[in-house]
């Protein structure tokens, strides 16, 4: 099949790869642009250009899409027979998403049609699900509205995003392949979506990171893995941000004001939290990496009884 591919970040570049090792006619390979990143500004490729250039595809980074005719006209002239997308960090618009024989299908992070959007992962995490999973979806018009064709769940467990992100990647780049085929071969049935229980998962910002330690421990450590690796959890000690990477929610009463350190030890930091418990075991410092608050203690002293926040 003579497929387009349009991703951006890790989670895409599996499914391109099956989709190429499938053996499938990937003439185009879109992307956002390349950014610049780090205290040294130097210009990093996107994962799917990077996997992409791998594979000895033609990459296009297009810094739009709506409106650009160019691209609308390298798409249209190449007749493809399928757009896949994969976080590919834009809507298409009408007139791309009418020209594939076979429509445009999307690898969705989450079973639609709860968490539609930009953060699917995160809030699933974040909200507390049990499960969540891939959807592959013919896309429409709207936001993660199309009607379903595959799906497969799995379970949230204490997984953080990046461990479920990597796990979905890979079920994403299995199913995919197999609703490609489906769709090849006239099998492939389509489901509407009930837009009753639909549910939207806005884009995640920094500032949705500072952990409010009036809210109960179960919320914040769910926070913690739901922002792991970015933007990360975080606080504020002596006027210092600090980053909470791992914590545990205990359900130990601890009478003292939200936000108070109110035991330190190898084992980690115990902090009063919506009258209980939040135990960190992980923290960073600005400037510095990762490390276990047993490492961490080697060398540095965290006062007791401090408030943070």
């Amino acid at each position: 099949m003579k497929v387009i591919f349009m991703g951006t970040p890790d989670f895409a570049a599996p499914a391109l790869a099956a989709i190429h090792s499938g053996g499938h006619d990937i003439r185009y390979v879109i992307t956002q642009q390349d950014r610049e990143k780090g205290r040294g500004k130097r210009v990093q490729y996107t994962p799917v250009k990077e996997k992409a250039m791998e594979l000895g595809l033609e990459v296009l980074q297009p810094e739009k899409l709506k409106g650009n005719a160019e691209i609308t006209g390298v798409i249209s002239d190449c007749q493809p027979d399928m757009i896949v997308v994969a976080a590919y960090g834009n809507l298409l618009p009408d007139d791309i998403l009418s020209i594939p024989v076979f429509g445009c299908l999307n690898i969705h992070a989450s079973l639609l049609p709860r968490w539609r959007g930009a953060s699917p992962i995160q809030r699933a995490i974040i909200e507390g699900d049990e499960t969540t999973g891939i959807t592959i979806m013919q896309m429409d018009k709207g936001v993660d509205t199309g009607d379903i064709i595959l799906s497969r769940g799995t379970e949230v467990g204490r997984k953080t995003a990046s461990m479920l992100q990597n796990e979905l990647a890979l079920m994403g780049a299995e199913l995919i392949t197999a609703a490609i085929e489906k769709v090849n071969n006239g099998s492939a049935e389509r489901r509407r979506q009930n837009d009753e229980f639909a549910t939207y998962a806005p884009m995640i910002s920094k500032k949705d990171g500072e952990l409010n330690f009036r809210d109960d421990p179960e919320k914040l450590e769910r926070l913690v893995r739901g922002l792991d690796p970015w933007p990360g959890a975080y606080t504020f000690y002596k006027g210092e941000m600090i980053k909470i990477w791992e914590a545990v929610a205990e359900n130990r009463e601890n009478a003292y004001k939200a936000g108070t350190m109110t035991n330190i030890s190898d084992d980690g930091i115990e902090i009063s939290a919506g009258g209980k418990t939040l135990r960190v075991t992980e923290i960073q410092i600005p400037g510095k990496k990762r490390i276990k608050i047993k490492e961490y203690l080697k060398g540095n002293k965290i006062e007791k009884f401090a408030v943070l926040g």
